[in-house]
C-alpha cells in the first residue's frame, strides 16, 4: 500500500521506496549510526551499505489508515550507547519523514545488525 495525501488540488501518492530512501538518509545523519545494513538471510552476512543504497536497509509499510511503520537495519559505532542512539534515531526519522510526507509515522523498529570501530 502506498501513502496518500489529499489536497485541495487533488491526491498525492507517495511510493514506499521514496519514504524508505528519505528515512535511510535521515538515519545516517544521526550520531552513532555508521550506516544502514543489508542482511543476507541465507548466510547471516551483514553488509554496510553505501549512501546510494540507503533504502535497502529500510522497510516501510503503510497500513489501511495511512500510518507508516519503518524498520531500520543499522550499524552503530563502537562505544556508543545503543539506547541513546536508538532514541535519537527514532525521534529524527519520525520528525523528518512526517514533515517530508505529511503522513503519520506510527512505529519505528530498530535492528542493530553490527558494530564498527571508527577511527
Amino acid at each position: 500500500m502506498k501513502g496518500h495525501v489529499n489536497t485541495s488540488s487533488g491526491e498525492i501518492v507517495i511510493d514506499n521506496d521514496v519514504l524508505a530512501k528519505y528515512a535511510g538518509a535521515s538515519a545516517v545523519e544521526c550520531f552513532g549510526v555508521v550506516g544502514m545494513a543489508s542482511v543476507n538471510v541465507k548466510d547471516g552476512f551483514v553488509k554496510l551499505l553505501k549512501r546510494d543504497n540507503l533504502s535497502h536497509g529500510v522497510n516501510v509499510k503503510i497500513d489501511e489508515n495511512n500510518k507508516i511503520t519503518i524498520d531500520l537495519h543499522i550499524i552503530v559505532s563502537y562505544g556508543v550507547s545503543i539506547s541513546a542512539v536508538a532514541d535519537n534515531l527514532i525521534s529524527n526519522v519520525k520528525y523528518n519523514v512526517e514533515e517530508f510526507s505529511g503522513l503519520e509515522v506510527e512505529k519505528i523498529n530498530i535492528f542493530v545488525e553490527g558494530v564498527r570501530v571508527i577511527d
